[in-house]
């Protein structure tokens, strides 16, 4: 016969076996090489010794009742028993499956052999006779189903250990059993129930250490091997001795994640290089499992990861075309950044490996690795960054540079600057290149920006477009962050990271200005229905980025298009959790839920709150965001974000930059803007959580920062509201009270006779919470000056006495501007109580040349 028909280079399904070893195949009679089982083999081996070679004869049983049109549909395949069908005149039989009548009939018997099959001679012959008569893209999933029914797993497991093990109680050689097996699995996983099936999990470590260690040999094709190879060098003596332990033939299989024990490495046969057939077949199953969605997780915890690595970094069979790939998606996956922090020897040697292969490779070939490199690098914020990568990272820039500089097509170009933004993210400018180099990326992507967005409206992107811009926005974002840092440092206009001058910083900005400019255009033209797109997202916080750093340009185009922004972000912040953008982030998504919150429309107006902080400090933006009731946004999501933190202590308590950032912005309207603040809704419910949350506040020491914020806006508020002659309710007393404890414990006596210093409590956040501080002191006078009662509390609270103590055994505040503020609360404090005059005269009467000594404000007004 020719071929026979047990294939395993393209399983697509069950498919049709094909054995590399010469079985005849008959439709009564198959003889298979199986020894019959004998009652006192070992359980290890499936197939054992026996007397005699078993004839396995498929007889009148399964076959004596055919016609001699089924025989030879069995012979001749379905395909050519169409082509019969349609050259005869009469009608053909009604099909199922792509099967005639005939056919579906012949199958059923074959499948009912198969149901009762007594042994695995029978089930291997049964199974030939099925994969003969139907072809892999004819069985339909149910079918699929009964055969794995009868067959199940533990057959191909079986024959896998046999192999790998090496016995030779088994009637067939090594490479055969891993044919036969690895096509039973390969043919099964398509199916994505069978794929996770837990038996079929339990054979993914021996089909890694089959990848990772070539194939396991016969005895006999061993020593023929061996001495084959003792032939070649006695014939070529002395000429090439080093490479006789590089020999495939009689190397130990190396340690793998095969399963099996420290025992079993003593039995374990020689290998060779594994077959192709076989090889693919072991990355059909595990390609099947990782493109289910419990995939990854799977092949993460059964050693995927390190073994193909290996299996790539030792060039074994298929590992560039089908190894490569597969770590491709692993590392694409949610399970990235566990790989990484689980095996990041292993991926380092791999991104290594293939960074030099992308140095030495062909122009067209380095192209194309362009598009494939950004998935192996590692995720960004992870482990401090080695030398090692740093070393990696470098030889990429170096391969990299020469390709910026020449010419490339509208794809290639997209593909070099994705990359380019990926290593920024990774190393930032330090390891790209000279300034010139730096440079000429921007400016390369500020033009693809700008010839993206400045079409006509109505233009749509393709998604190659809208990726390739996207990684130039990174680009943009980046180098901003460089120039606008050499702008707010002209006194060292040498170098900053990435080696900018001063002129070259200004050069970057103007480029930058252009590409935002393009930006700006192109999000007048989105309408709010397609607030959903996630390359509408891309670009509003590329915009986001440019506003945080730099307002004082496009300040027109900018103040146009802030209803747009806000809109967009009212329209993130009322959408379900799970809907629109959100659930295509979670789909999207390459970090584990718990290494990263579930993203939200929360997100949206985080990426908004710096530039709203800068905007709402100018007046034209500022009377743009009150007509757009942005405060009362704000107020929400300050109040969402203590509802988080309340129910946290300890270590569980995160500091949350946005929440500052937000108070901020609400302090520039409560300065600038006092009649809003005194007629609008939002900032009595903002009074409200502020009074709420301060006290709590007081013992979580790590939120300090926030603590300051919340102390200031509450107090700057208060100062706002009528005179009150009586005293306030218990809620603004608790306030107050709070307030007063929190703003005590800032300074403290030095030893001596020295200035005041930083309390260690505030001293790590001192650079952040110290105008606060002083915002709050100048907002308590204000309050005293409106609500006299105050000095009450000020003075039970015993703040006075804390205060005017300190000032007493020290020569000075830490800095002028602490001492102003701190002079003008107790002036306030001094005109409106009587008792607290008299308690600062009695300090004042001593003859000290202390801090308060130095306050002739203060001075002034006791003398009054």
């Amino acid at each position: 016969m020719g071929q026979p028909p047990w294939g395993t280079h393209n399983l697509q399904s069950l498919q049709q076996p094909q054995f590399h070893s010469s079985f005849s195949v008959s439709t009564e009679v198959f003889p298979i090489n199986l020894h019959k089982p004998s009652s006192s083999s070992s359980p290890d081996c499936f197939f054992c010794a026996a007397d005699g070679v078993c004839m396995l004869t498929l007889r009148m049983d399964e076959t004596r009742s055919l016609s001699g049109s089924e025989q030879k549909s069995i012979q001749h395949g379905p395909n050519q028993d169409e082509a019969s069908g349609a050259a005869d005149a009469s009608s053909p039989a009604p099909e199922t499956n792509g099967l005639s009548a005939a056919q579906q009939d012949v199958l059923e018997r074959c499948l009912h052999a198969l149901t009762h099959a007594k042994n695995d001679s029978q089930v291997l012959a049964a199974l030939l006779l099925i994969t003969r008569l139907c072809p892999a893209n004819q069985l339909d999933r149910v079918t699929l189903h009964r055969v794995f029914e009868a067959v199940g797993f533990n057959l191909p497991a079986r024959l896998l250990v046999t192999a790998i093990r090496g016995s030779e109680s088994s009637g067939l050689p090594p490479e055969e059993l891993l044919s036969l097996g690895t096509a039973l699995l390969a043919a099964l996983s398509t199916d994505p129930d069978m794929a996770t099936h837990p038996q079929l999990l339990s054979t993914i470590p021996l089909l890694l250490g089959l990848l990772e260690g070539g194939a396991p040999v016969s005895q006999k094709r061993a020593q023929r091997d061996t001495t084959a190879s003792q032939t070649t060098e006695k014939t070529h003596a002395g000429a090439a001795s080093h490479h006789t332990s590089k020999s495939t033939s009689g190397k130990e299989a190396p340690t793998s994640p095969s399963g099996l024990g420290d025992g079993d490495e003593a039995v374990q046969p020689p290998t060779t290089a594994l077959d192709e057939a076989v090889a693919s077949d072991c990355y059909q199953v595990l390609n099947s499992l990782c493109a289910l969605p419990r995939g990854p997780d799977q092949l993460l915890s059964r050693g995927a990861v390190p073994a193909l690595c290996r299996a790539v970094s030792q060039k074994h069979t298929l590992s560039r075309e089908k190894g490569l790939p597969l770590l491709a998606h692993l590392l694409s996956s949610s399970v990235r950044h566990r790989a990484w922090n689980k095996h990041p020897s292993e991926l380092l040697s791999l991104l290594d490996g293939i960074s030099q292969n992308f140095s030495q490779t062909s122009d067209p070939n380095r192209l194309e690795m362009c598009a494939q490199i950004p998935q192996f690098l590692p995720p960004t914020g992870g482990e401090p960054q080695t030398q090692e990568l740093r070393d990696v990272v470098g030889r990429l820039w170096a391969t990299l540079r020469p390709v910026v500089q020449g010419r490339l097509g509208s794809e290639q170009l997209g593909h070099v600057l994705v990359l380019s933004a990926c290593l920024l993210d990774l190393c930032g400018w330090d390891p790209a290149g000279p300034p010139k180099f730096c440079c000429l990326l921007v400016n390369r992507a500020c033009v693809e920006v700008r010839m993206a967005l400045e079409e006509p409206p109505g233009t749509k992107l393709s998604a190659q477009q809208q990726h390739t811009v996207t990684a130039c926005y990174r680009i943009l974002e980046s180098a901003m962050e460089q120039a606008c840092n050499m702008e707010d440092s002209p006194a060292q206009p040498e170098v900053t990271i990435a080696g900018l001058s001063l002129q070259q910083s200004r050069q970057v900005l103007g480029v930058l200005e252009e590409a935002f400019s393009a930006i700006i255009y192109y999000l007048q033209q989105v309408d709010l229905s397609r607030c959903d797109d996630p390359f509408v997202f891309a670009t509003f916080r590329a915009l986001c980025a440019w506003l945080a750093e730099e307002t004082s340009c496009l300040k027109e185009e900018i103040m146009a298009l802030l209803p747009f922004l806000i809109g967009y972000t009212k329209h993130h912040l009322q959408v379900k959790k799970g809907k629109g953008l959100a659930d295509w982030m979670l789909k999207m998504a390459v970090t584990d839920g718990s290494q990263a919150g579930t993203w939200t429309g929360e997100h949206v107006l985080r990426y908004l709150l710096p530039a709203l902080c800068h905007l709402s400090a100018e007046e034209g933006p500022r009377k743009v965001l009150l007509s757009l009731d942005t405060p009362a946004i704000l107020v929400d999501f300050l109040a969402h974000g203590w509802g988080v933190l309340k129910t946290r202590s300890g270590k569980t308590v995160n500091r949350d930059p946005s929440l500052e950032t937000a108070c901020s912005a609400l302090l520039n309207f409560v300065v600038t803007e006092p009649e809003r603040v005194r007629t609008d809704a939002c900032f009595a419910s903002l009074d409200t959580l502020l009074s709420e949350a301060l006290p709590s506040l007081l013992h979580k020491s790590r939120l300090l920062v926030l603590t300051a914020n919340f102390c200031t806006l509450g107090l700057m508020i208060n100062r706002l509201k009528p005179t009150l002659t009586g005293l306030g309710n218990s809620s603004q007393q608790l306030f107050y009270s709070s307030a007063l404890r929190f703003l005590r414990g800032a300074l403290q006596a030095a030893e001596g006779e020295g200035q005041l210093q930083v309390s260690p409590l505030w001293a790590p956040w001192w650079e952040e919470a110290c105008e606060l501080w002083r915002l709050s002191l100048q907002a308590l006078g204000g309050c005293v000056n409106t609500q006299p009662w105050i000095a009450t509390i000020i003075r039970e609270e015993g703040w006075l006495q804390n205060i005017l103590s300190l000032l007493e055994s020290s020569c000075g505040l830490p800095d002028p501007h602490s001492q102003e503020a701190l002079e003008e609360a107790l002036c306030a404090i001094a005109q409106k109580c009587s008792f607290c005059r008299q308690d600062i005269t009695i300090y004042m009467k001593r003859e000290t040349a202390d801090s308060l000594h130095c306050m002739p404000q203060l001075r002034k007004v006791l003398l009054s």
